[in-house]
């Protein structure tokens, strides 16, 4: 990431404001202290971070027992803040003693100049301090820390600010108009008007608290379809919480559960090499064994990276011996599925690269896939695009309204294949982790560029497609570290990864750390586990008791380890693998252990 253009112009703000050289005189004897806990010895009380970057850790401390450490992810800076009473016409003494590199402590609000200083590197504790006058008609200002894109956290304590008293703060009036907007089939978007003195809102729905906000808007996700639902809203500041507004209901739309239903409650879902051989042996699809209820044939492969032309042809003789004929192969699909499996052409892979940029190559794609699943009577399609497949444009920011090419055109062709086929069309992705869950810090290229634009690039897709989705089963495999939403990394391999990687989904979370702009839950019954079958199938492979302990976790809240999820999902979906050969190959561990997992 390119930090130099950001800082250059922050530490020119910073010059401006006198940040860097103003000298701080000593408090006054009539000076109180207005700083509410700025030694955090009660937590973050009276404090607000952006993004949940904050939090109270016992050390490394400046006095006390407690300090504040803040974690920059993504496109957040962890921004804490207070806002704080104050007389107008009068002169104040920010002040604070901070640890880390690029740390920041300011004042916004002033009526006058706005005023903050910043230290470059602190690897011991360091005291900064700056002043401010208020304006004429200034009663509060806001006074805050935080740090900087792509650095390590950062550690603050014994926040003071020095001046005479102002009124004290008042808990907002109690919200006025909220509205519901046009509810899909899981979720309901909310607004209301802005409260004056309210920092932040919270949102009841049917009388329990859903979340907490610092906007005037929140989409209620995860929501049953046909079923009504009753909101409130609530504005707090340092000083309380108003009454709840007057309740608004809402009904979700009908339909768009389980589209492309027919799947058991709990599913396994494995991919067949149809096209092609490798270590692990060609599977005829006659001998499939009966634990598999979704059998995705890899791959549908394009003439090239741009046509939209997918292809799809069974493994040579030469390749592949023993390989069934076509009408053999036509013939044992039918029988599956008449044994209630679904069969679905996968379309991508590893080298199959797929890059819709023109609507050409969007109307070639709907054509071309049409005529394979017409030819072998399939019962719909799998997303699998990797690699360079998708990315996002230079300033294609908001996943909710995407405007490259590669995104736009696929999401259209996906709809139009799903209008085509009807309500029974089933439609499946498998992104890597790289492509969804990486998005919760890194989306596109990012607000200064630099950003690998592929981060977080399927998402627009989900999400467009989210009432249509049958199932998303991320590759919880050939994965870096990802961060979850405690702010932690978390790695391939054990229980706690898919844990994490799979709350993150089924709980929704805010885009490159932008809590204006959160991904919304998918309903637990979209969403499966994807690991390798086998040590050799993949990196990541988890062994059978890590995998039922995350089922466990995710389905009861048992065998959790340290992450805590945010809810219970017993709906969930199942699991998928790559793939049934190497299943085979390594002795059906996989499908074996899934077939003795107790759900309930």
């Amino acid at each position: 990431m390119d930090r130099t253009r950001p800082l250059t112009l922050l530490l020119a703000g910073v010059l401006a404001a006198g940040g860097l050289t103003a000298l701080t005189p000593l408090a006054q004897a009539a000076d109180t202290e207005l700083a509410r806990n700025g030694g955090f010895e009660s937590g973050l009380d009276g404090w607000s971070c952006t993004a949940g970057s904050g939090a109270v850790v016992p050390s490394p401390v400046h006095s006390g027992t407690k300090a504040l450490q803040a974690t920059p992810a993504g496109g957040d800076n962890a921004r804490c803040a207070q806002t704080v009473p104050v007389r107008p016409n009068s002169t104040y003494t920010l002040s604070g003693w901070v640890r880390g590199t690029y740390v920041y402590l300011g004042a916004s609000g002033t009526g006058t100049t706005d005023v903050s200083t910043w230290t470059q590197a602190a690897p011991d504790w360091q005291r900064l301090a700056t002043t401010f006058t208020t304006g004429a008609s200034t009663t509060s200002v806001t006074v805050y820390t935080h740090g900087w894109y792509g650095t390590g956290a950062y550690v603050a304590d014994d926040l003071s600010l020095l001046g005479p008293g102002g009124d004290p703060v008042a808990v907002p009036a109690t919200p006025t108009g909220l509205a519901a907007g046009s509810p899909t089939s899981s979720s309901v978007p909310l607004t209301w008007p802005a409260v004056p003195g309210a920092t932040s809102y919270k949102v009841y729905r049917d009388g329990g608290l859903a979340a907490t906000v610092t906007t005037t808007a929140y989409t209620a996700t995860g929501l049953a379809a046909g079923t009504s639902y009753r909101f409130q809203v609530a504005a707090a500041n340092s000083a309380g919480e108003s009454a709840l507004s007057t309740a608004v209901a809402a009904t979700t739309a009908t339909g768009g559960g389980d589209p492309g239903g027919g799947l058991p409650a709990h599913a396994l879902v494995g991919y067949l090499h149809a096209s092609f051989a490798n270590g692990s042996g060609y599977l005829r699809m006659a001998d499939v064994p009966d634990s598999w209820d979704v059998i995705n044939l890899a791959f549908g492969e394009p003439t090239s990276v741009t046509s939209g032309d997918i292809r799809f042809r069974l493994c040579p003789a030469t390749e592949c011996p023993g390989v069934e004929s076509a009408a053999d192969f036509k013939a044992a699909i039918k029988a599956k599925q008449a044994a209630g499996k679904k069969v679905l052409i996968s379309i991508g892979g590893q080298n199959g690269q797929v890059q819709l940029s023109t609507t050409a190559a969007r109307d070639a794609f709907v054509t071309s896939v049409s005529k394979i699943i017409d030819e072998y009577g399939l019962d719909g399609l799998d997303i699998d695009f990797e690699g360079h497949s998708l990315s996002l444009q230079t300033g294609d920011t908001d996943f909710r309204h995407p405007t490259s090419p590669v995104i736009v055109n696929l999401v259209a062709a996906l709809k139009t294949l799903k209008a085509r086929y009807g309500e029974d069309f089933v439609l499946t992705m498998a992104p890597e982790t790289f492509f969804v869950q990486l998005g919760h810090q890194y989306y596109g290229s990012g607000p200064w560029g630099g950003q690998d634009p592929r981060a977080g690039a399927y998402l627009p897709v989900i999400h467009a497609l989210r009432d249509d989705l049958t199932l998303l089963h991320v590759q919880d495999y050939n994965s870096g570290p990802v961060m979850g939403l405690d702010n932690q990394y978390h790695s391939m391999g054990g229980a706690d990864f898919h844990i994490a990687m799979t709350d993150m989904l089924l709980t929704g979370f805010p885009v490159a750390g932008d809590t204006t702009r959160v991904f919304p839950a998918l309903r637990p019954d979209q969403v499966a586990i994807g690991l390798p079958a086998s040590p050799q199938a993949g990196n990541g492979h988890t062994p059978p008791a890590e995998v039922n302990k995350a089922l466990d976790c995710l389905t009861r809240k048992t065998n959790c380890g340290t992450y805590r999820t945010h809810g219970t999902w017993p709906a969930l979906r199942g699991l998928m693998t790559w793939s049934i050969n190497w299943d085979r190959f390594h002795q059906q561990e996989f499908s074996r252990n899934f077939d003795a997992y107790a759900w309930s």
